[in-house]
This record gives structure tokens, sequence and C-alpha cells, in this order.
């Protein structure tokens, strides 16, 4: 384990990097920015998250229209969606790996780009394989918005405020995933696929400019690599994206991307299938109705992210307070047990039990109920797992997201091809009842961090600050010595 004296990431080499970070945040580092400023960066990167949800959402309802109008089948179109994955998979990996040595604001000036060019190509293609190629560009370069977007919180959020902040974060952008397919189902209905593809282009133009006027460098003061870097090291360095995936190798990072995932494959449960679980068991049918149906979940991700904040900081605040104002990081995820293991769970069972054998208004109405209740207890593990990646590596937490949302994205892709089959096979009640018997093995992982977080950080030391006794008190964090 490092200790007091050592620099954050321990004495893990980085060659060719420059992110070594050699002094732990302190009180002065969150007082660089206003209230007032802090919120204009808040609203920017929520905004800035949000795309890549309308990127990924509003692709499924435009198949069919663009499958006719390419002279391809939707089958083909289809592969679009795992090209998608991997695109986001390795565009996150790689816009948070130079995160850590060229800072936010740069990264977030390199990638915006990307989905520009995307979006006017897609808007322009003639044939499946150009739609593709620029799908993927599309994707690749707003895939870093989640990201890069909980490590600017971490920048300059406290520890006892950073819960509120992280769900707003996590708020804005669940709800972009819900309500994208409604949206994207109402473009197909009455507009047309290559104007709404058109409009994601002139959106991220805009928010190119959003970026370049008011987003200063969040990344904290000498953090960066390219603070250390001389010569043409300034200009450009290689760094290997693949090496946020070590990161894993930690019990209390897996612990937390696989509740992460779990919660996830919940709601998924819920929305993939939900044409052919809820919209076929209460006669909706209409493209523009069933992307309504979307929506309770949706509104139930923002409503929980100010519940989920609110509780993670009154949680380290009391804990901490019980300690004489020493402060522990696995702290906050003890606001997870809501979401993780009552609302997540019972919501996606009872759905499931409701859609078989609940007929007529009042089955829709639960339906509707549950899907609400998922979306908040979504955010409730989410915004708390959130403020722990960035507390348990404060200089690197874009690279550890990149890490989850990597291995959460390889997860989810064949799983949730798995979910129509499954409601064909063994039924929306067995199906949902997994998802929820899944999320509950997911909190048992979260109990173990809880109670051991300290022993399971030493097993496998990937980097992490000292979090003895004493080490962090109240933000104001020595400077370590060499």
């Amino acid at each position: 384990m490092s200790t007091e004296e050592s620099p954050l990431l321990g004495d893990q080499p980085q060659p060719n990097t420059g992110t070594q970070c050699d002094a732990l945040p302190t009180e002065d580092v969150y007082n660089r920015f206003g209230r007032g400023e802090k919120k204009v960066i808040l609203a920017i990167v929520s905004l800035t998250g949000l795309v890549p949800m309308f990127v990924s959402g509003c692709f499924v309802p435009l198949i069919p229209q663009i499958s006719r109008d390419l002279n391809s089948t939707p089958a083909t179109v289809t592969l679009g969606v795992g090209l998608a994955v991997l695109a986001n998979s390795l565009g996150v990996m790689l816009w948070s790996a130079y995160t850590s040595f060229y800072g936010r604001r740069a990264i977030y000036l390199c990638g915006i780009p990307f989905t520009i060019l995307g979006s006017f190509g897609m808007a322009a293609s003639t044939d499946i394989n150009s739609l593709l190629f620029w799908q993927f560009v599309q994707t690749f370069g707003c895939s870093g918005g989640h990201a890069l977007g909980a490590a600017t919180i971490g920048d300059i959020y406290k520890v006892e405020e950073r819960g509120s902040a992280m769900g707003t974060f996590f708020g804005a952008t669940l709800l972009g995933l819900a309500i994208a397919p409604p949206v994207g189902g109402a473009s197909a209905q009455y507009w047309s696929w290559r104007g709404f593809q058109a409009a994601l282009g002139v959106w991220s133009i805009l928010q190119l400019l959003l970026l370049a006027f008011f987003f200063p460098e969040t990344a904290y003061p000498g953090s960066r690599g390219i603070d250390r870097a001389r010569g043409s090291r300034k200009l450009f360095v290689w760094i290997n994206p693949l090496r946020c995936l070590a990161f894993l190798r930690s019990p209390n990072i897996m612990s937390i991307t696989l509740m992460n995932t779990f919660a996830l494959i919940s709601e998924y449960a819920l929305l993939v299938p939900i044409a052919y679980t809820v919209g076929a068991k209460y006669g909706i049918e209409r493209e523009g109705l069933v992307g309504a149906l979307f929506l309770p979940n949706g509104f139930g991700n923002f409503a929980g992210s100010s519940i989920a904040g609110y509780i993670s900081d009154k949680v380290v605040r009391r804990a901490k307070e019980k300690r004489n104002g020493v402060w522990v990081p696995e702290d906050c995820l003890r606001a997870v047990w809501i979401g993780g293991l009552v609302l997540v769970p019972i919501s996606v069972t009872l759905s499931g039990f409701t859609t078989a054998y609940v007929d007529g208004t009042v089955g829709l109405i639960i339906n509707l109920v549950c899907f609400f209740i998922n979306g908040v207890g979504v955010d409730m593990v989410l915004t708390p797992i959130g403020a722990y990646t960035i507390d348990i590596m404060p200089s690197r937490g874009a690279e550890v997201m990149a890490a989850i949302t990597a291995f959460r994205s390889l997860l989810l892709a064949p799983v949730s091809a798995l979910f129509i089959p499954s409601v064909e096979t063994i039924g929306v009640t067995a199906t949902n009842s997994i998802s929820g018997i899944s999320a509950i093995l997911g909190y048992s992982l979260i109990w173990l961090t809880i109670r051991y977080g300290a022993q399971m950080r030493a097993y496998a030391d990937v980097g992490y600050p000292n979090f003895d006794t004493g080490a962090l008190h109240d933000d104001g964090v020595r400077e370590t010595g060499h």
C-alpha cells in the first residue's frame, strides 16, 4: 500500500505518460471555482453526457426507415448497434487515457469534432457501408462524455458535495437514455432519419462552442502529464488506451463495476423488450406510444438524481462526524442499499409478474409505476458508485470510469441481445426475476466492499492514495514529499 510520503500512483511505473500525481487534493483545489462557475461547468458536462445517449438511443427506432432508404435489411443495419458498442468501448478508453495527460478541456474539444463529422456523414450516407463507418466515427467521438464528466465533477466538488453533483449528472444523462427512443420513434414517424442525424450534428456544433468559450480546464493544477512534459512530448505522447483495464484487477473496482452493470441490466430488462412485453400485453402497437412507455423510467432517473445525491452526501457527512472528521471512501457506498437491495430488484420483478398476470389498465399503471421506481433505484445505485470512483482515484477517475464503462459495455451488449429470446423462451416473469436476483447479488459485492474496503484495496493496490485513519481529514491533505 502506498504511504503518505509516496506519490498518489505509488511505485507503479507509467512510462511516457507523465501522469504521476505528486500531491493529494487539498481544500484549495476545490476553491478554484465559485458556486456559480461550478453550476455552469456541471450543466455543460451534463449536456455533453446527453449526446452519446441520443446517438445510441435514437438509432434503434430509425432502423426500419434506414433499411428501406438504403435498400438494405434491418438485420444488416442492426450491425450498427454492435459496432457502436465497440466504438464506445475503444473511444472511452482512449479519451480517458489522454485526459490524464492533456486535461479535460483539450480532450472534450478533440472528441466533439468526430461526432460532428460522423453525424453529417451519416446524414449524407448513400449505402450501408458508409453509414456504418460514419456511425463508428460518431459514437467514437462522443464516447468519453460519461467518464470525462464524472472526472470533471471530481475535480471541482469536495467529497461532501460530490454526491449531489454526481446525481445531477447521472440523472441528466440517464434521462436522455429514456427519452431518446421516443424521440427517435417520433423522428421516424414524422420526419426523416437523415434530418435527425443532421440535427445531432448541429447540436454537437453548439456543444463544441459551449466547451470552447465557457468550459475551463478543471484538472488539478500540476496533475496533468503535459505540465511536466518537455519539448516534443508537449505536442503528442503515446499512451496505451488499454492500460485503464488494469484497474479492474482491484476487487473494489470490480465490485462496483458488477453492481453498476447489474443495475443497468435490470433497466434494460424492462426497456429492451418493451414492445413485446408491455406493448403486446396491453395492445400498444404504434411506434410513438411504445416510445412513450420509456418516459416513466427517464423521469425516475431524473427524480432519483437529486434524492441519490442528497442521501450520498448526508451519509458521508454523518459517517465523518462519527469518526471525529475522519473520512473513509467506502462511506458513500452505504447509500447504495436503497436502490440496489430494494427499489431495483422489487421493481423489475414486480413488473414481470404484473405483465404476466394482471390485465387491463390496472396492469399498465402498475408497470409504469415500476418503470419509474426502477429509474429512481438505478440512479441511487449509479450516483454513489460514481462518487466512490472519483474518491478512490482522485486524479485518474476518468480512467477508472472508462474501465467500468468498457467492461459494462462488453457485458451489456450480449445480455441485451438475449432479453427478447429469453422472454419468448422462459417468459417475462422468469426473465425479470433473474434480473432482480442479479441486482441483489451485485449488492452483496457492495456490502463486502463497505465492510472490507481497506483490506481489498491493500490486496490489489492499483495506485490508491493512503486512506489510513487521519490521512484524509476534512479534505485538507498535505502534499507529498520526494
